[in-house]
């Protein structure tokens, strides 16, 4: 019998010194319009709302719909993202305007891609902005690959957040290499969140189950038959995965054991 006390304490979700109740982060592109980024933002319980400057309205076009006008800075975190990026250089840029778009804003997440076709980071060019970007006083969440070793390179620049990739952006595959990711988590003492890659509500509890802080996902509720109601499945897959994680697992066994005591039967 396992003792209530074995199971972990949870501890505060906390990203460079501020405290969410929501592990879960979500995206606010691909939609089919501002009203069904509202509703499914709202449905998936997010507080923290990733941005992609160079592809979305926030103010830079006057002329045009802008997202904070239905994701208020004053109720969520906009987190201003780098996407669309291959070099260092145009992803200091973007945090550069995002931080002037938005009054100050510190906190952005930085993504450098190598080629358009995988989306796969490039780490040379990630590792050079980010070292720039906390010259200049940025709070980075960083989009990198599984590879424990570039993770804690990342951590020890200062990256207040390490976001290896489960798999592919957009494609839905899962996590492909979740030894990795329990590498990556078990050696940082910074949060460790999945960012791509998820495709269903398994898939987010599947990251929380390995110990990570947090999932950052866009697509797999944006591209959902019912965008609004995988946003709520995935709330509580967050949820019921941190749970999991904390309560322990049982011990796997490579034999049966019987659910019922076997002593005095009838």
């Amino acid at each position: 019998m396992v003792s209530y006390n074995a199971m972990k304490t949870d501890t505060p979700f906390v990203i460079a010194g501020r405290t969410f109740k929501s592990r879960l982060l979500v995206g606010s592109g691909k939609y089919k319009d501002l009203n069904e980024t509202k509703l499914a933002t709202e449905n998936s319980g997010s507080e923290i709302i990733t941005v992609a400057i160079r592809r979305t309205n926030i103010g830079q076009n006057a002329n045009e719909e802008s997202l904070l006008d239905v994701i208020s800075p004053e109720k969520y975190t906009i987190l201003p993202n780098t996407a669309g990026c291959y070099d260092a250089k145009d992803a200091v840029r973007t945090c550069l305007l995002a931080r002037e778009l938005l009054d100050g804003h510190n906190l952005v997440k930085l993504e450098v891609l190598g080629d358009e076709k995988t989306l796969y980071p490039n780490i040379v060019e990630t590792l050079s902005a980010a070292k720039t970007l906390i010259k200049e006083n940025f709070d980075v969440m960083v989009y990198t690959s599984d590879d424990p070793i570039v993770a804690k390179e990342l951590e020890e620049i200062g990256c207040c957040a390490i976001m290896p990739l489960g798999s592919l952006i957009g494609s839905g595959q899962g996590i492909s290499n979740p030894f990795n990711i329990k590498l990556i988590k078990d050696n940082s003492s910074v949060p460790v969140l999945v960012d791509a890659g998820v495709g269903c509500a398994s898939d987010a509890a599947r990251a929380m189950e390995l110990g990570c802080d947090g999932v950052l996902m866009n697509s797999a509720i944006a591209n959902a038959n019912n965008p609004l109601l995988m946003a709520s499945a995935m709330k509580h897959a967050i949820i019921a995965g941190r749970e999991s994680y904390l309560a322990g697992r049982m011990m796997k066994k490579a034999f049966a054991s019987a659910t019922s005591p076997m002593e005095n039967l009838i």
